[in-house]
C-alpha cells in the first residue's frame, strides 16, 4: 500500500468520471428531465428523501451558497448480501457556484478513523461507521478526520447499482486489462470493450484485489459505469425506461435532500458542474494490530481540509484531531512515514 500523487485532476466537460455509485445521478435527472415528467419524478424521489436525518448546517441553495454532499455507496443488497453494511465508497463533494466547479475527494475505504457509538467506541476503518451508526455517524466521522461541514448525504447500495443498469439497458464499458471475477457467475472481463448487464456490472465495479491499483482501481471503474448510466439516463433514446429507473431510484436511494432543492440544483447550480476536480485522501500503509489500515499523515489530511474548506468559502483552521494527535505520538516514537512496507502503528489510548 502506497502513497499515490496526490495532485488533483481537472475535468472540463460536465459528466465524465463526476459520480460514484449513483447518488449524485439525481441532480441531472431531476434537470435532465423533470419539466416532463415533473409528477413521476417527484413522486418517486420524495420516497428516497429521508427527513429523520438532521442537516445541522443549512444551506439556503436559492441563493447559490456553496454546499457540501457526501456520497455514500454502501455494499448491502449487493452480491446476496442483507446485513446493514460497510460504506465501501466515501466521496466528499463540495460545490461551489460562484467558482463554477464541484470538487470530489475520495476517501479511502481503510482509512484509520475513531469513531464513538452505543455499539463501538475507538478505532476502526472509516467505511465501517456506517455500520456503527449510519449515516448520521458516518458524517460525523468524516467531520471530525478534516474538520469540514456535511450539509448533506446521498447513500445508494449495490443493489441499488445493479438494478438502474438493468433499467438503462446495460452499459458499454472499457475494459483496462483481462480478469476473472471467481464469485458471482464467474465473470471473464476481456480487455477492451464490453457490454456489460446489471449483474456484470456490478461485478465489475466491486473488484479490487486482482486490480494492480487496488481500491484506486476500483474507484476508477466505478466512475466509468456511472459516467455510461448517466449518459444513457440523459439521451432521449432512454424516456422509455424512465419507469423502471424512477423505481429503482426509490427503493435504493436515500438522502436528506428533498425533491425541491434537486430541482434547485438542476437549474441554479448547473454552471458548477461543467468543472468537475477530482482529489483522494492518501493514506500510508500501515498495520494497527492485524489489520492493515491506510494512515493519512498530518499534513495529507490538512492538505484535503484546507482545499475542502476553501470551495465552501471557509477559512483555513489547522486540525486538532484523534487521527493528528495519534500521528504526533507515533512520529515521537519513530514511526518512518516514508518507510512504504507497511510498518506497524500503535494506537495510544492516552490522547493528550
Amino acid at each position: 500500500m502506497d502513497r499515490r500523487d496526490s495532485r488533483s485532476q481537472h475535468h472540463r466537460h460536465p459528466l465524465a468520471k463526476v459520480i460514484v455509485l449513483l447518488a449524485l445521478t439525481v441532480v441531472f435527472l431531476a434537470g435532465g428531465y423533470a419539466l416532463r415528467l415533473y409528477a413521476q419524478t417527484k413522486n418517486a424521489l420524495d420516497t428516497t428523501y429521508d427527513n429523520h436525518t438532521a442537516k445541522k448546517t443549512h444551506v439556503d441553495l436559492s441563493k447559490q451558497k456553496p454546499f457540501s454532499v457526501l456520497l455514500l455507496g454502501t455494499d448491502t443488497g449487493g452480491l446476496g448480501r442483507s446485513d446493514k453494511g460497510r460504506t465501501d465508497t466515501m466521496i466528499l463533494v463540495t460545490v461551489n457556484p460562484q467558482k463554477k466547479r464541484t470538487t470530489m475527494v475520495s476517501i479511502p475505504r481503510d482509512t484509520m478513523s475513531h469513531v464513538a457509538s452505543s455499539d463501538y467506541t475507538g478505532v476502526t476503518k472509516i467505511n465501517s461507521a456506517y455500520t456503527y451508526g449510519g449515516t448520521k455517524l458516518a458524517q460525523a466521522t468524516v467531520k471530525d478526520l478534516i474538520n469540514v461541514p456535511i450539509n448533506y448525504y446521498a447513500l445508494v447500495n449495490l443493489d441499488g447499482l445493479e438494478k438502474i443498469v438493468d433499467a438503462v439497458g446495460g452499459v458499454d464499458v472499457n475494459v483496462a486489462f483481462s480478469w476473472t471475477d471467481p464469485h458471482v457467475g464467474s465473470y471473464k472481463f476481456t480487455k477492451g470493450k464490453m457490454h456489460l448487464d446489471g449483474k456484470a456490472a456490478l461485478a465489475y465495479a466491486r473488484m479490487r484485489h486482482e486490480d494492480p491499483e487496488g481500491d484506486y482501481g476500483r474507484q476508477k471503474r466505478q466512475q466509468e459505469v456511472i459516467e455510461q448510466v448517466v449518459k444513457k439516463v440523459l439521451s432521449a433514446k432512454s424516456l422509455s425506461r424512465y419507469s423502471s429507473l424512477m423505481q429503482t431510484l426509490s427503493s435504493d436511494l436515500r438522502t436528506n435532500l428533498s425533491f425541491d432543492e434537486l430541482v434547485t440544483l438542476a437549474t441554479n447550480y448547473r454552471g458548477a458542474f461543467t468543472d468537475v476536480r477530482e482529489d483522494s485522501l492518501k493514506g500510508d500503509g500501515a498495520y494497527i494490530g492485524a489489520a492493515a489500515y491506510q494512515v493519512p499523515s498530518t499534513t495529507e489530511l490538512q492538505r484535503i481540509s484546507d482545499l475542502a474548506r476553501a470551495e465552501l468559502g471557509l477559512s483555513k483552521t489547522p486540525l486538532d484531531n484523534y487521527n493528528t494527535k495519534q500521528n504526533q505520538l507515533n512520529t515521537n516514537a519513530g514511526f518512518n512515514w516514508e518507510d512504504g512496507s507497511n510498518p506497524a502503528y500503535h494506537v495510544y489510548q492516552d490522547l493528550p
